[in-house]
């Protein structure tokens, strides 16, 4: 776990070198994270993007079935994970009509970047 910790922190030594950051920037950027945080703290996210990562691609009666959530509760969480850019949403036509869910790229940097975070937190 020390390693991760000191890759994490010689990371952001390395790009608080490359980049310059005033403190207005600094400000938007832990507000920006202070949201995500927010966002993911809530009951069912995490576990539905860590889902997806594992699946890849879930349907709505999967992700009720493997996370048992109500339906209301579920589609109001993958709605607002949605409008936040984690999850992408695909609607097949065909019938049976299907709509399945799948990460995006800031949904799943953001489960990789989470994963020493939860491993911390249970030491």
């Amino acid at each position: 776990m020390e390693q991760t910790l000191r890759g994490i922190e010689d990371t952001l030594k390395r790009i608080l070198e490359h980049q310059e950051l005033s403190l207005e920037n600094l400000k938007a950027v832990i507000q920006s994270l202070e949201e995500s945080f927010t966002l993911l703290s809530q009951k069912w996210n995490l576990e539905i993007l860590y889902t997806l990562f594992l699946k890849n691609t879930v349907g709505f009666s999967g992700l009720k079935k493997i996370l048992g959530v109500n339906s209301r509760t579920l589609s109001d969480k993958l709605k607002s994970l949605k409008q936040h850019g984690y999850i992408g949403r695909k609607v097949e036509t065909e019938p049976p009509l299907r709509v399945e869910y799948s990460l995006t790229t800031k949904g799943k940097n953001t489960v990789l970047l989470a994963l020493p975070l939860l491993y911390y937190s249970a030491v």
